[in-house]
């Protein structure tokens, strides 16, 4: 994997992981009210699956962090009276199971709120805090030029997403004929470039962010919206919530630090912190409001 692309590696999964269940900080059976355990230790520990991913998470060349999510963690630890974040760089499916097991405090990693995430996998998540959509992602010489011309084709996705549930549900309309999955979202583009895969499925943002270092990239077809699991149509359609949102995630029994978030996702709101945020990475527009996120 070569530096021109974002990237993460297993190696930080494994190093990163070993590292919290060696201090053993954040056993379950520690406390009982984890925003006080976070006030404590002067420090909110985030679970990411996103770093080296911009306009996520990424790390500058002096050691620093940058992103748009960091920049909101800034605000969020003010608010909560710590500190410091710590990250946890991890592969994506670990997130919810290491969230669960009290590795981390929170998920804060462009994580779509779902009901699938709620009631299948039992954690809760924030009001949003961003709203996404989809691409199908071809290289700039490839010959396709509308979805239909990848019947056939194997796509891209990374693994436990909802992009790999829009992968499903684009090849079950004869868009594409298989689907790869990877571990992270550089993966699914360097298969591209490889050769494995004609073309990827992937969020605009993460798009974006990685045209900006890998020009060769274009989409085909118009924006989709994102897709739910056949499973859980029915239930999504129920829910309360505009679906497409992308929520931090804590553990159920975590209410106390869910309002504590939700206040300082209320606040940065009302201060234009968050549009500033989200202005200053070059994604914000209107759709991106509390209103029009939260409208359903």
């Amino acid at each position: 994997m070569t530096a021109e692309f974002q990237k993460f590696t297993r190696r930080t999964f494994l190093a990163t992981t070993a590292a919290v269940m060696a201090t053993g900080m954040l056993a379950k059976s520690a406390f009982a009210d984890t925003l006080d355990e976070i006030k404590k230790r002067n420090k909110l520990i985030v679970g990411t699956g996103v770093m080296g991913l911009r306009p996520w998470l990424f790390k500058n060349e002096d050691g620093t962090y940058g992103g748009m999510e960091w920049d909101m963690l800034q605000y969020i630890i003010k608010k909560l009276g710590v500190a410091e974040v710590e990250l946890v760089s991890v592969e994506w499916e670990t997130l919810i199971p290491g969230l669960k097991a009290a590795r981390w405090d929170i998920i804060f990693s462009g994580m779509t709120v779902t009901e699938e995430r709620r009631q299948g996998a039992g954690i809760e998540f924030t009001r949003p805090y961003y709203f996404e959509s989809d691409r199908i992602v071809v290289k700039q010489d490839s010959p396709f030029q509308k979805p239909e011309d990848l019947a056939g084709k194997t796509l891209a996705a990374p693994l436990g997403t909802v992009e790999e549930i829009q992968a499903k549900t684009l090849v079950e309309k004869g868009i594409g004929k298989d689907i790869k999955t990877f571990n992270d979202p550089a993966g699914c583009f360097l298969a591209l470039h490889s050769g494995q895969v004609d073309a990827v499925i992937m969020d605009n943002t993460s798009y974006g962010g990685q045209l900006a270092v890998t020009p060769d990239l274009r989409t085909i077809g118009g924006v989709y919206s994102l897709a739910a699991d056949a499973k859980w149509q029915d239930a999504q359609a129920k829910a309360p919530y505009k679906y497409g949102g992308d929520g931090a995630g804590v553990r159920k029994e975590d209410t106390a630090l869910l309002k504590a978030l939700n206040d300082a996702l209320d606040a940065m709101d009302a201060d234009g912190t968050r549009k500033a945020i989200l202005t200053k990475y070059g994604v914000w527009d209107e759709s991106l409001s509390k209103e029009a996120m939260m409208t359903k």
